[in-house]
């Protein structure tokens, strides 16, 4: 008779990838069926061509994403119950011998890099296939090998020394472990969060101080306005790997740094610039990045506990694939099962963010100019091929953005839910 373990993981599993394989075919189902249709409130700014474009895109991924989704699914069980990260656990210990830490460690680093080369080929496909077959794609193979290397490389060195710092706590901080090994996370964590654009980012873009003059005295009069300090400003070669284009926020504390992809610049008007900026703002100066980081902070910390009470449970191995228990193996097993039971709470995550998305458009037409964002919206949408038409189940589930057409109406109606369809596209053809 399986352990009650193995039954509850293999229950949640099968829901999980049943949910989002169902999400998936309804997202594939409504946007096909309104490939033809633009919505009213974009017939002026978005064209019948484009708007296919961007259904086809859109199925395109979803019916990808599904092998995906698929494939995962049995990766895990290879990994689990398959015995894959026993298997690996071993190959580790025949190496590294019988230190705990440098054994622990190469047995995570292994399981990462099998999962890695495992998927490898999908990171292929949908690069060199599915981006190019739309006109996004312009990394060319050399860039993304160097990227895999470099990748492969941060994540041994920066990647394992976090690991063994994890496990050495693990192992040296007696029952109350996972309350240190939180502590040492989160720290972690923020030093990474600080270091990454100065140290980091640059491994693998490029990052230029802004010289256009007008964008910059721009930029500066609504960082005055605002009253934000930032580092500096920086343009980023996005356009290096892909034609999609965002900007962001990056860093904490004196290492803040606003970064524009290029690929932006080129399709924004100035003034479109700095509401898009004006909007990625506000998430500092209405605190969401400190909320979020506290949510992160009290989940990983339940998470730790929770960690720390199963990695003393022999039951926790055996039900999932492992004969012999270690602190790598409860780390992997921990990391990689978990999500089988926590997805039900993503519709919660993406409700919350876009509930500071519309926060932080109506702080950008406050401070800056709202109809120049949403104009920007639609401009971002049209490049991006963004699909106009979610369906509203996938959409409620997943996306942490409104709906392109709720969030042009409350940008166009900041009193109502939603202004009318008329209002609308006299707005998007302006």
């Amino acid at each position: 008779m399986p352990h009650w373990m193995t039954i509850a993981f293999l229950a949640a599993l099968a829901m999980h990838l049943f949910v989002q394989l169902w999400l998936s075919h309804r997202q594939t189902r409504h946007v096909a069926a309104h490939r033809h249709d633009v919505p009213p409130a974009f017939a002026d700014a978005v064209s019948a061509a484009e708007h296919s474009k961007a259904a086809d895109y859109t199925v395109a991924r979803q019916r990808f994403g599904r092998l995906e989704l698929v494939y995962d699914a049995i990766m895990l069980l290879v990994l689990t119950l398959g015995g894959g990260i026993a298997a690996l656990g071993r190959v580790a210990n025949a190496i590294a011998g019988l230190n705990p830490i440098g054994s622990g460690t190469l047995h995570v680093l292994l399981v990462l890099l099998a999962m890695s080369l495992a998927t490898l080929p999908f990171s292929v496909w949908r690069t060199f296939v599915l981006e190019a077959r739309f006109g996004f794609n312009r990394t060319t193979a050399a860039v993304f090998v160097a990227d895999l290397v470099k990748a492969a490389a941060l994540g041994t060195l920066l990647g394992g020394g976090i690991v063994a710092l994890v496990l050495w706590t693990m192992q040296a901080s007696g029952m109350r472990w996972w309350l240190v090994a939180w502590a040492v996370w989160m720290a972690i964590s923020l030093l990474l969060l600080w270091a990454w654009p100065r140290w980091i980012a640059g491994f693998f873009n490029k990052f230029t101080p802004l010289t256009d003059a007008a964008l910059r005295e721009r930029i500066d009069a609504l960082l005055a306005r605002c009253d934000f300090h930032a580092r500096d400003v920086y343009v980023m070669d996005g356009s290096k790997r892909s034609a999609h284009g965002n900007a962001y926020f990056t860093g904490l504390g004196r290492e803040k740094r606003i970064v524009f992809y290029d690929t932006l610049l080129q399709s924004l008007s100035p003034v479109q610039v700095e509401a898009v900026l004006a909007h990625e703002l506000a998430h500092f100066k209405l605190k969401h990045i400190p909320q979020r980081l506290l949510v992160s902070a009290a989940t990983s910390l339940a998470g730790f506990a929770l960690l720390g009470w199963l990695s003393a449970q022999d039951w926790f191995y055996a039900a999932l694939g492992v004969d012999q228990p270690s602190s790598s193996a409860a780390l992997l097993l921990f990391i990689l099962v978990l999500p089988a039971f926590t997805w039900i709470l993503t519709p919660l995550g993406a409700a919350w963010s876009r509930r500071h998305e519309f926060q932080a458009d109506a702080f950008a037409a406050r401070f800056s100019d709202g109809p120049e964002l949403g104009r920007a919206l639609v401009s971002l949408y049209r490049e991006n091929a963004s699909t106009l038409t979610p369906d509203p189940w996938h959409s409620a589930f997943y996306d942490s953005h409104p709906p392109p057409v709720v969030r042009i109406s409350r940008l166009v109606n900041p009193g109502g839910a939603q202004g009318s369809l008329a209002t609308v596209q006299a707005f998007s053809s302006t």
